[in-house]
């Protein structure tokens, strides 16, 4: 499943979403993680209000089951819910290699939790199943 990670640094989740200079996006599985990419942001990121910031990392990120970030405003985060995206806010900048680490180990349980198990079917195929009559 692919995960992103605002950040300014690309070391860190340290970044407010619509602010963040970076979004480090990696695939992480119970075996292992990858990282896949870093897309950069330019302009005047901290313009409040300017919901035309966001659109560009939304699309970043639309593939991806989970976003960490430091911070999210309610647009924000209306617009990631509204996506299948879950975002994990973290309560101080955390580095992205422990949190990858973390979500392993969650990943390795047998039974993850809810909130987790619908962010690892987003993008599967759902099999349907119909009784023959």
């Amino acid at each position: 499943m692919k995960v992103a990670f605002a950040t300014q640094d690309l070391e860190r989740v340290d970044a407010h979403f619509g602010w963040a200079k970076n979004i480090a996006i990696y695939d992480v599985s119970p075996a292992g993680n990858q990282f896949l990419e870093a897309i950069e942001f330019n302009g005047d990121l901290q313009e409040d209000g300017n919901e035309d910031k966001l659109e560009p990392k939304i699309n970043a990120i639309k593939d991806c089951a989970i976003l960490y970030v430091a911070a999210i405003g309610g647009s924000g985060a209306a617009r990631v819910v509204a996506n299948n995206i879950f975002p994990m806010k973290v309560k101080e900048p955390e580095s992205i290699s422990d949190l990858l680490d973390k979500l392993q180990d969650v990943l390795k349980a047998p039974a993850p939790p809810p909130w987790l198990r619908k962010a690892m079917a987003k993008g599967q195929d759902k099999e349907l199943e119909f009784d023959e009559d």
